[in-house]
């Protein structure tokens, strides 16, 4: 993860999943509270997904802009001591009908207005010139594309009329002309954002908590990004995407996966350098102190599906960017501060780029337990440079997994680990995952707690019940914490614990 080899853990938990009075997790006062909890665990990092703005479907992994926080993480409570709301306007709406459940209908009818009402009281000044100049290259189209969808009344921006979907520059100038406090309270709920989050990490940081932030490799169809680069990507004149991404047919979906994103141009990307890859990068950096890389096989190679296919089933693979991508990013970017997710389809090429690359990958400890085959995710096997997990946001949770898995998976765990009650599974893991070779462990709070999969994040293919878990108030106990510590230390992980 970096030049400095030391045994860490650290635990995987959402921003959006933190209790609170706000309907999501946010960058306030129970995030601070939950940075001391990691620290008085022995906890070292606090990895989370990623925080861009999300549309239909909710998920992280398609966000309106590669670059720009969602507006649902702004801390109220800071707004009102900045004097931008007063306590009766925070406290007014209702969230939803359970503080353990995010409800995102809530918070996209109720939340603009709220903000809508900070930036009337608000003052520019020096800050925020200097917040805008920094972030010039993204931060004027995402402005702009979200003020022309607000217009638009939400609508895709492939359904908007031609001359501001291929963006002819006189008519995107006469509506930033005419839309010009618009376009401001967007980037008003962005500097809001960012300054909250710089404040979090620093005080993360302060008590020696890493951070570890979410990159998916895709861009949405529907986003600042395409909209604006699309030379970058495969479309067609119309701006339609020619190709998309998604994954082959496996045990777990029998016609394979359509994400739908538009795959890139990567010859055109190279040609300018990887310039939008390395700056969406350096954002990133400046945000987290390190990186994971969504789907790093895509890199390699990726799957290529025709637009209009109606499944996965059809897609092919083609080559990806490969060592020249890597390499650029390890010029920009020598201090490393990466992870590569290379979980899924391993190939002798996969494992040669993330060799070459040196940026450690991912080891998924339930997936060691596969009776049909042998396993390349056993613990024993697990190299050094790598970052272990009982399980990510697309599994079970390790007590859902013994109920869901394969009864000879199953009992091929209980033989590993020397259990019998399946109750003992969710700590079996933990305690193997801390005492595997992998330089970084991170758990997520869910297998802490051996929470079903009612708590489970995400799954796959689905839509309407994802993303949407958060974790008690009452969770995170002293005494939780003190068997953290415990158990990191006994395995050569002990952290702070200030």
């Amino acid at each position: 993860m970096s030049g400095e080899r030391r045994r860490r853990a650290g635990v995987l938990l959402p921003l959006s999943s933190l209790p609170g009075p706000w309907g999501i997790g946010v960058m306030g006062e129970a995030a601070r509270e939950w940075v001391r909890f990691l620290a008085s665990a022995g906890q070292r990092c606090w990895q989370i997904l990623p925080l861009g703005p999300t549309g239909w479907g909710d998920s992280p992994y398609q966000s309106f802009s590669a670059f720009a926080l969602s507006p649902y993480y702004v801390d109220i409570d800071t707004l009102v001591s900045e004097g931008l709301l007063t306590r009766a306007e925070a406290e007014a709406p209702t969230w939803g009908r359970s503080v353990q459940a995010v409800d995102y209908g809530a918070l996209y009818r109720k939340r603009e207005p709220l903000l809508r009402k900070a930036f009337a009281r608000w003052n520019p000044g020096a800050a925020f010139d200097a917040f805008r100049a920094r972030n010039a290259h993204w931060l004027r189209d995402y402005c702009l594309y979200t003020a022309i969808k607000v217009s638009e009344g939400g609508r895709p921006w492939q359904a908007w009329a031609a001359p501001l979907r291929l963006r002819d520059a006189i008519t995107l100038n006469a509506f930033e002309a005419a839309h010009g406090a618009e376009l401001r309270f967007h980037a008003f709920v962005q500097y809001q954002a960012f300054s909250q989050w710089e404040r979090l990490r620093a005080y993360a940081a302060e008590r020696h908590i890493i951070i570890i932030g979410d990159m998916p490799i895709y861009a949405a169809l529907d986003s600042a990004d395409v909209w604006s680069r699309p030379s970058l990507f495969q479309l067609d004149d119309e701006r339609r995407p020619l190709r998309v991404a998604g994954c082959p047919p496996d045990a777990f979906a029998r016609d394979g996966q359509l994400w739908g994103n538009p795959l890139y141009d990567w010859d055109a990307c190279a040609a300018e350098g990887f310039d939008w890859w390395l700056s969406r990068l350096r954002t990133a950096l400046a945000l987290f102190d390190v990186v994971r890389i969504d789907h790093f096989k895509g890199i390699e190679s990726y799957f290529s599906i025709a637009a209009d296919a109606p499944t996965a089933r059809d897609g092919r693979w083609v080559k990806g960017p490969g060592l020249a991508f890597v390499d650029a990013l390890k010029r920009a970017f020598p201090e490393g501060r990466l992870i590569a997710e290379d979980l899924g389809c391993q190939t002798p090429e996969l494992r040669a780029l993330l060799a070459a690359s040196g940026f450690p990958g991912m080891k998924v400890l339930q997936f060691a337990f596969d009776s049909r085959e042998e396993s390349e995710y056993m613990p024993y096997a697990y190299e050094r440079n790598s970052v272990v997990y009982t399980g990510t946001h697309d599994n079970s949770t390790c007590r859902g997994w013994f109920k869901a898995a394969p009864s000879e998976d199953a009992q091929m765990a209980r033989d590993f680990f020397g259990i019998k009650d399946d109750r003992d599974g969710p700590a079996a893991f933990i305690r193997m995952a801390l005492a595997s070779p992998s330089d970084t462990c991170i758990i997520p709070m869910q297998d802490w707690l051996a929470l079903d999969d009612r708590a489970r994040i995400n799954t796959p293919s689905t839509l309407g019940r994802n993303w949407r878990w958060r974790l008690s108030p009452a969770a995170a106990s002293p005494t939780l914490a003190a068997r953290m510590r415990r158990l990191c230390a006994v395995t050569g992980r002990g952290g702070s614990s200030q």
